[in-house]
């Protein structure tokens, strides 16, 4: 079992760089196919050994499990630069050509893994691999070159614009059942980064450690935290339950300290759930979850982006410095579980986030258009025997838009906006 678990983490650890999801922020809608399908509602929803990702106190009661799958996962995102940066003729150096710009790289392949083993009647260990992301964008052209120092070549940019931010957790959990109502759930968390930042010359001469802002291909941060679950089974008909996340203390992004606020330091930001779950009828389950997300506690995500670089000299990298103005973000989720026929089931869903961020803080967003707000999802299980299921999720995020303004060119306004779907298979079996 070691090793087979230590298996696990090490081919994970080769996927992060390929992981890419913008749908709460960075952080995905749900975790496992079951979750997805019902708009992440899941705090409150025994129902399989990756729920461990919303709520580990759910693991004492859905028994021996485990499962994998993946997820095809397709963004389209991009921005639009306006031809208003100053009256013609009078533009300064720090604007953005005019015109419509879509970023690269739209498929990814998004796996996962959980696996529950009960130690006796009432309590279990388990653990789930999943993943975020959703900092990731390619653009084919550099176009930030106007912000460049016409007689300063090292300031021009050398490839095409765009980040890659990618994030893979495993938590290891330990849930408890104290009697019939009540279980809890504690995970020590462990995670890992990588980023990478291209194009931004233009941005050294701002930077406290000028070497340290792009082009230094992918960097790697480690780090962990702790996740505490409680589950309240009130009757057959009610659950109620909740879950916390601590923030995780991550190391450094060393090759970028001089892009990201606070010497390249990128925590993983602290986030808790609350929800319910309720059979309307034998066969019909509601679902409902609020989720907070505080990004605006770390730095390099909460800092304002709309710094103007005439009134401060080095706005990068400090631990005030050039951030992406994200606020903290907050989520409603309601899921609908039909047991359509023994063995046959269908889910729906949908959810709704709080606005990332202002339209004052569109410039640096333009690297990560993270603005989705709506997810609609459904899905389906299906009994392949009496142990195994298999369990398809998909999504629908429609296209949101984000108008802006750059306060350093008179100042140039434009949008930032994003599309996505996404379908996941899972397969699924009890021991």
């Amino acid at each position: 079992m070691k090793k087979f678990l230590l298996s696990i983490l090490l081919v994970s650890s080769f996927v992060v760089p390929g992981l890419s999801q913008a749908t709460n922020g960075y952080w995905s809608h749900g975790y496992g196919p079951k979750s997805k399908s019902i708009a992440g509602a899941c705090v409150a929803m025994a129902f399989g050994a990756m729920c461990a990702a919303s709520n580990p106190a759910s693991l004492a009661v859905v028994g021996n499990r485990k499962q994998f799958g993946a997820a095809l996962f397709s963004p389209k995102r991009g921005f639009t630069a306006n031809d208003n940066a100053a009256p013609q003729g009078q533009r300064g150096p720090s604007f953005i050509p005019p015109g419509s710009y879509e970023s690269a790289n739209d498929y990814f392949l998004i796996p996962h893994f959980a696996y529950n083993k009960m130690l006796d009647d009432s309590s279990s260990i388990g653990i789930a691999i999943g993943g975020n992301g959703g900092m990731n964008t390619e653009y084919n052209s550099p176009f930030f070159q106007k912000f460049a120092t016409p007689d300063d070549p090292s300031t021009t940019p050398s490839s095409t614009t765009g980040i890659d931010l990618a994030q893979i957790f495993a938590g290891i959990s330990y849930s408890k059942r104290i009697n019939e109502h009540h279980s809890y759930g504690i995970t020590p968390m462990f995670a890992i980064q990588s980023f990478e930042a291209n194009g931004l010359q233009p941005f050294t001469p701002f930077s406290a450690h000028p070497d340290s802002v792009t082009d230094n291909g992918k960097d790697y941060s480690y780090g962990a935290g702790l996740k505490l679950g409680w589950l309240w089974r009130v009757n057959d008909n009610l659950n109620l339950a909740a879950s916390y996340q601590s923030e995780m203390a991550m190391s450094d992004f060393d090759e970028y300290k001089g892009l990201l606020a606070n010497g390249g330091n990128f925590n993983i930001p602290q986030n808790y759930d609350l929800g319910f779950s309720y059979k309307l009828n034998p066969n019909v389950t509601f679902a409902f979850d609020f989720q907070h997300i505080d990004y605006a506690s770390v730095p390099a995500m909460g800092n304002p982006s709309d710094l103007n670089f005439a009134e401060v000299s080095k706005p990068f990298g400090p631990k005030d410095g050039l951030g992406f103005g994200w606020d903290d973000m907050d989520i409603v989720k309601f899921g609908l579980q039909w047991q359509y026929k023994p063995g046959l089931a269908f889910r729906a869903g949908y959810s709704h986030a709080s606005d990332i961020f202002p339209d004052t803080q569109a410039l640096f967003n333009t690297l990560a258009p993270a603005v989705i707000k709506e997810h609609y999802t459904f899905g389906f299980g299906k009994q392949l025997d009496k142990k195994s299921e298999i369990n398809v999720a998909f999504m629908y995020a429609p296209n949101e838009k984000v108008h802006g303004l750059n306060p350093n060119t008179g100042p140039q306004t434009g949008l930032v906006e994003i599309e996505e779907w996404e379908i996941e298979v899972g397969w699924a079996t009890r021991f």
